[in-house]
């Protein structure tokens, strides 16, 4: 889950740890809701301050909110991300993060290969079954163009 070796979380992509941003710049930049962010600090990926009622989040809270949405469309568990960025969070050198990352990546190599294989074997089957079911309908005159 190579997530973020590039990505400093404190200041990550420029700028200063000071920026802020809202919850409806995050969701717009990202292409996600409200709500999924909310629903991200529900399960403790991410902690924004606040300012009375309205949470303010850093640059350090965008960069959590790219690892989680990178994590989640390499087809991580919420799970699986969250020990990602708990491990950074306590290792500076990041060691226990990449090879958390690196072993985590490998699993889903693997996995994303035996379903790669489990697709070209169906779509080879599927494909002998429809020549078959064409050529007996051509056998019997029928048209095959609509069916």
């Amino acid at each position: 889950m190579s997530i973020g070796p590039t990505i400093d979380l404190r200041t990550a992509e420029g700028g200063s740890a000071d920026d802020t941003f809202t919850i409806s710049e995050l969701a717009a930049e990202f292409g996600i809701t409200p709500r999924t962010i909310r629903f991200y600090e529900d399960e403790g990926l991410m902690a924004p301050g606040r300012a009375g009622t309205a949470r303010v989040y850093s640059r350090p809270d965008r960069a959590r909110l790219m690892l989680i949405c990178r994590g989640k469309r390499l087809g991580f568990s919420l799970a699986e991300i969250k020990e990602f960025l708990d491990l950074y969070d306590t290792d500076p050198d990041q060691i226990g993060q990449m090879s958390y990352a690196l072993k985590r990546a490998r699993q889903r190599i693997a996995s994303l290969e035996r379903q790669l294989l489990d697709v070209q074997e169906t779509l080879a089957d599927l494909r002998e079954i429809e020549t078959a079911m064409a050529d007996h309908l051509k056998a019997h005159g029928a048209d095959t163009t609509d069916a």
